[in-house]
């Protein structure tokens, strides 16, 4: 069982390293949404929405994490803890048009949602090309 330890397991992990790689901003409040779109006019916004009792999406966060590569001045990261704060996952899905989904990466350019995907695609998403 040594293999799913290291799969849903922190221990012995460097958290550290894996933390610092991404500057997130804890999206606790409904008024931020209206910030994320302003904002979006001069860099990019990115909204990763997790359920922090789900293992598929634990996952698709720590892997997010480790392959997160932009710059700070090109994006800012918003985390939204989907237990806590479901109110403004209902919110997001009316503002943006977008269905509701765990985990979910929006990607918000000039106001709008310009992509966005859900569980294993997250990964997969290539921000370089909304810069």
């Amino acid at each position: 069982m040594g293999f799913l330890n290291g799969l849903f397991n922190d221990k012995g992990r460097d958290k550290k390293t894996t933390e610092n790689k991404t500057d997130w901003i804890d999206l606790s409040s409904q008024d931020q949404l209206k910030e994320i779109v302003e904002n979006s006019y001069d860099r990019m916004q990115i909204i990763f929405k997790h359920s922090t009792s789900c293992g598929i999406s634990s996952m698709v966060l720590r892997s997010f994490k480790a392959s997160f590569n932009l710059e700070p001045d090109k994006a800012q990261l918003y985390y939204l803890d989907l237990r806590r704060y479901r109110d403004i996952s209902n919110e997001i899905a009316n503002k943006f048009q977008v269905a509701h989904e765990s985990p979910q990466v929006l990607v918000i350019r000039n106001g709008d949602v310009v992509e966005h995907d859900s569980h294993s695609d997250i990964n997969r998403l290539q921000f370089n090309q909304f810069i």
